[in-house]
């Protein structure tokens, strides 16, 4: 069979694919889901690349005001958070491959109107803009990921398409800074929504003919059990429980994409010409992070244990970073904190598809996402207050290291169950 065959595996009753066959599997979807996300990842962090530069901060009438940069950031997540629990029920209800084509003509949009903005106010508005037409994307590939791979895989088909995370940073930051020394900043916008193309094609003939579920035999019998599933969901303290995780989780990851080019600058006195690539490796071992952790933890199957161990990593990581002065023992530590998040972010996936009902995968995926994103969307605004108000960028990478110890301690309820 090949890669982009149709998956005619058989279903559980409730519609996960507990038991599909690995080799009726397509592996084809989480890599089209991956090239989705790393496009989105672009989109979401070449404006942290610009945060140094003093032509764009002078488009914006604005100079190096870190609480004004983060708003540029946050605005976007919050939106996206709030995006995210709000339109997320369109995943349940429109066919994938239709919601994500039209998301992502929005998204090439948008990316043109930034590179074409020379005032703060719109930059922001076209930032939410981003957020709400990026918010149901998690929620759509978890649910598409869960109802197309048995659990026995899940994480690793998870890792698939959240690569897109470390390798979008890892490729986004020296890439958004080269068009920004080359072109100018203007280009970092421009060449984002051209990438869109190839992207699209690519995600069209991947997802093609992907189904979250079989139709119903009743429209009646569908509508209830899907409520009587959303009302377990709402009561169950385990899966709350895990949304306030991914809040710590999230506030980790979006603090370090909005700060890490301006700390390893501003705080650590890394050159710009150098910073790019330096940038880059803490992401790189993000990435090998994920795939270590889900190549372990499938065969574990401990995945509360596995975000545990991934979050007091990150902290021990963080702290080392804050007594270390020169650039080689600042970076290896700050990759050893990346590496250590990156185990976990397969694993938190895998945790949510444990605790909930696959009926309702996209509206808990949405909320999971979205509350996640909407909260942890202040990190890089507080994060850029505390900098202002103490004048030293370590005290944010401290806000960063108290997040992941205070998820660590969510999590000891859910150790021995999960």
């Amino acid at each position: 069979m090949t890669a982009l065959e149709t998956n005619t595996a058989p279903q559980t009753a409730s519609g996960e694919g507990a038991h599909t066959p690995e080799k009726e599997v397509r592996w084809a979807i989480p890599l089209s889901l991956l090239a989705c996300v790393l496009l989105a990842f672009f989109d979401k962090i070449s404006i942290a690349a610009l945060f140094s530069d003093g032509h764009f901060q002078q488009a914006m009438g604005m100079d190096f005001d870190t609480t004004r940069l983060g708003i540029l950031m946050s605005a976007f997540l919050l939106s996206y958070g709030f995006s995210s629990v709000l339109l997320s029920g369109l995943g349940d209800r429109i066919a994938p491959l239709r919601l994500l084509t039209g998301m992502m003509v929005v998204w090439c949009v948008l990316m043109v109107m930034m590179g074409f903005t020379h005032n703060y106010a719109l930059m922001v508005t076209l930032r939410i803009l981003l957020g709400v037409a990026e918010g149901p994307l998690f929620p759509l590939a978890f649910a598409i990921v869960r109802h197309s791979f048995p659990q026995h895989l899940q994480a690793r088909a998870t890792m698939l398409w959240l690569l897109g995370t470390p390798v979008g940073a890892a490729i986004g930051f020296p890439l958004s800074i080269w068009l920004l020394n080359t072109f100018g900043w203007q280009s970092t916008f421009f060449v984002m929504a051209i990438l869109t193309v190839p992207v699209l094609i690519l995600v069209r003939i991947g997802l093609r003919g992907i189904r979250l579920a079989a139709k119903p035999a009743s429209a009646k019998a569908s509508q209830t059990e899907r409520r009587l599933a959303r009302r377990e969901l709402f009561v169950s303290p385990h899966f709350w429980l895990i949304c306030i995780f991914n809040i710590a989780f999230l506030t980790y990851l979006w603090g370090i994409n909005g700060w890490l080019p301006g700390y390893l600058i501003k705080g650590k006195g890394i050159h710009l010409e150098h910073a790019g690539w330096f940038a880059s490796l803490p992401f790189i071992a993000m990435l090998l992070g994920e795939v270590v952790g889900a190549w372990l933890a499938d065969r574990l199957d401990k995945r509360a244990a596995a975000c545990f161990i991934s979050m007091a990593g990150a902290a021990v990581g963080l702290t080392a970073v804050l007594h270390l002065n020169t650039p080689l023992t600042v970076i290896a530590a700050m990759s050893f904190s990346t590496f250590m998040w990156g185990t976990g972010a397969p694993n938190i996936f895998a945790l949510l598809a444990k605790a909930t009902h696959p009926g309702v995968s996209a509206t808990a995926g949405g909320i999971f996402n979205g509350l996640g994103n909407f909260a942890s969307a202040l990190s890089p605004a507080v994060m850029g207050a505390l900098i202002a108000f103490t004048h030293s960028m370590d005290s944010g990478l401290i806000f960063l290291a108290v997040m992941a110890a205070v998820g660590c301690v969510l999590l000891l309820p859910l150790l021995r169950r999960y």
